[in-house]
């Protein structure tokens, strides 16, 4: 559960193009958990939507220096506080 001074926490599946986050929580659970470990998010780490596909899935993303791709369906599953850019 992301903790209350978090404001607007969202999915990493709803972010646009451009914009980052720092993880606070995964709602999956078994083998998506398990590969989303695997490729470095945990609590506390910063990722980045770098592109998306031209129908929006799967996603590039960025993640402790590396860039992977993910389904949306699995981004969805990790709750982001969403870093806020000028």
């Amino acid at each position: 559960m992301p903790s209350d001074h978090v404001q607007n926490p969202v999915s990493l599946g709803q972010l646009p193009e451009g914009s980052s986050g720092v993880v606070l929580e995964f709602t999956c659970h078994n083998a998506i958990l398990h590969r989303l470990r695997e490729l470095g998010m945990t609590r506390g780490t910063q990722v980045a939507v770098k592109r998306l596909a031209p129908f929006g899935d799967p996603m590039e993303i960025t993640v402790r220096g590396f860039n992977v791709s993910i389904r949306r369906a699995d981004a969805s599953c990790i709750v982001l506080e969403k870093i806020e850019t000028r």
